[in-house]
């Protein structure tokens, strides 16, 4: 069996999108999506036309009641994690990766996953509070884990 690489990313941001504070980084989120979907390995990414407040219910207990508008989340779907860092890290992604300080607030929490899915499978926001969850409770396994200790798809592991 194939697997791939998912994605889950969640932050919160200083102000919403719309106030001018958060302008640099909003007018720049159409090109980060762009340059991900036009990456090698990138399979899959998570967009949707619902509220924050209705498709990020799982994340309730992450922030502050009704600070919906300032929640960033991002979830993709990459064919390895040297495809997913090589977007993160090697290309003019770092900027904003750089310039985060100015726009998203300190968490205590975990605010990435990673995880391996079966090729062909897309992930739910479920399983990306699940998998925030895990790290959180016991740290990176290899059902959830981080950039800083990555481990291989379950076809790999012996």
């Amino acid at each position: 069996m194939r697997y791939h690489l998912a994605q889950a990313n969640i932050a919160l941001m200083k102000a919403g999108l719309n106030d001018p504070a958060m302008s640099s980084m909003a007018e720049r989120i159409g090109e980060m999506n762009a340059l991900a979907e036009r990456s090698q390995g990138f399979v899959w990414r998570f967009q949707t036309a619902e509220e924050p407040e209705i498709y990020l219910r799982p994340f309730e207990d992450h922030f502050p009641p009704g600070e919906w508008d300032r929640i960033f989340f991002n979830m993709s779907v990459w064919e390895t994690v040297e495809d997913l860092k090589h977007y993160v890290y090697r290309t003019t992604h770092l900027e904003m990766l750089n310039q985060k300080d100015h726009w998203i607030a300190h968490m205590d929490r975990p605010h990435l996953a990673l995880w391996w899915i079966p090729a062909g499978q897309t992930p739910t926001i479920e399983a990306a509070k699940e998998k925030l969850d895990s790290i959180e409770a016991r740290g990176a396994t290899p059902e959830a884990f981080t950039f800083r200790s990555v481990f291989p798809p379950p076809s790999s592991r012996r």
